[in-house]
């Protein structure tokens, strides 16, 4: 039986050492095991973060280990796109194991060796099954054709891709991206559109300031170039089939994307639903998909599409923030509200919304789940979120 708290006790002790704890585990997993260093980026800084995060959420709740297992789940399934394999988890529990003694020191005892290793038997065996599993329905990754890409806005891209095989991906899920531009470094993004015949993947990537995938989408790829696609993951955006409630959407930037798949999935179906569809963006220039909104709002008579810039001129109502000019317009309570942007636009959209009366908690924004196969899906709780997204760094819905 592992003590849970002398883990947690423990733990607490590695964890003041910042930065240090992570770059030893580290570089001996890379001085033991040379081979392990072709699996991560050439930048490590934030994989350092990640594993910290995910060792203290998994210490954290390791005495009630099944609230974690989700999480370790989707990392075991995740980690297929890095080439990660049951062979490597011994070799990652040895550099743990010695990284806890190294900090630790004289604290470092044989029960808590005793204690470590179970634990990460625990966490290993959970996330190669997981592996195992997905790996009997879907592909590590899909490789998918960039068959059309333009630069719509100031760094702002918008392309096609046409995968190798079909991507099982629903509206409002997201996949992981990776370009040969910058191996090992993969992002999420969610399609902008509902399934096509043609099994295409329509992507809105904006280029964030030091990022490493999105300048690359953005500005170093074109028409037929190759990128990777990872396993659909998410949940929280999807449709509830069950509802025939009304829609209130809030879009902020390249969040529109998977909002706008949403109403490409109404739009093929025959419902009774109105949605409201409200788009922010910094800039009338940076409204970079009015033309396909426009066109959608015409086909569609039960669509309302609102435009708002946070400065200067543009169409729509305005100047202001999206979600505030979405709460001013009307009464919301019987809605089903849809937000997705970055963090800080999805924070002020929740206070908004908050500040009206309707509980945040019954909004649905973006998580990070595995999707699994198509049987036996259902869509995410309102509001709720997954500590595995830390396990793999987003430059999406900037």
């Amino acid at each position: 039986m592992v003590d849970a708290h002398r883990l947690q006790r423990s733990f607490s002790t590695v964890a003041a050492f910042g930065d240090e704890f992570p770059l030893f585990f580290y570089s001996h997993l890379f001085l033991s095991h040379p081979e392990a260093r072709a699996m991560f980026p050439a930048a490590m800084s934030a994989q350092r973060d990640r594993i910290v995060g995910a060792l203290v959420e998994v210490v954290g709740n390791v005495h009630q280990i099944d609230t974690v297992v989700p999480m370790l789940q989707q990392l075991g399934r995740d980690h297929r796109k890095y080439g990660v394999t049951a062979d490597h988890y011994p070799m990652v529990g040895a550099s743990l194991l010695a990284a806890l003694e190294h900090f630790l020191a004289d604290e470092w005892t044989d029960e808590l060796a005793v204690d470590w290793s179970a634990a990460f038997g625990i966490v290993a065996d959970v996330m190669v099954r997981a592996a195992e599993d997905a790996g009997r329905v879907t592909p590590p990754w899909y490789d998918a054709e960039i068959v059309d890409h333009e630069v719509r806005a100031p760094g702002v891209a918008v392309f096609t891709v046409a995968p190798e095989r079909p991507v099982d991906v629903r509206p409002g899920e997201s996949v992981s991206l990776q370009s040969p531009q910058v191996p090992r470094v993969w992002r999420y993004y969610s399609p902008a559109n509902a399934p096509r015949a043609d099994g295409t993947l329509e992507f809105h990537v904006r280029a964030v300031d030091g990022g490493w995938l999105s300048p690359a989408l953005v500005y170093g790829t074109g028409k037929g170039d190759v990128v990777r696609i990872g396993a659909p993951v998410g949940g929280g955006l999807t449709l509830d089939p069950a509802s025939g409630r009304d829609l209130l959407l809030i879009a902020g930037g390249t969040g529109l994307a998977p909002l706008r798949a949403l109403v490409e999935q109404l739009g093929q179906v025959h419902h009774q639903r109105v949605a409201y569809l409200f788009v922010g963006a910094r800039t009338a220039s940076e409204l970079y998909d009015l033309a396909a909104l426009e066109r959608l709002r015409e086909q569609h008579r039960w669509l309302s599409v609102v435009p708002v810039v946070a400065r200067g001129p543009g169409p729509g109502p305005g100047p202001g923030d999206v979600a505030e000019v979405a709460v001013a317009h009307r009464n919301w309570t019987d809605h089903e509200i849809y937000v997705c942007g970055n963090d800080d636009m999805v924070a002020r959209s929740l206070t908004a919304l908050d500040a009206v009366g309707i509980d945040p908690a019954t909004v649905r924004v973006e998580t990070y789940t595995y999707a699994g196969p198509r049987a036996g899906r259902a869509p995410a709780e309102p509001g709720t979120s997954d500590p595995a997204r830390a396990a793999e760094g987003s430059e999406a819905h900037a």
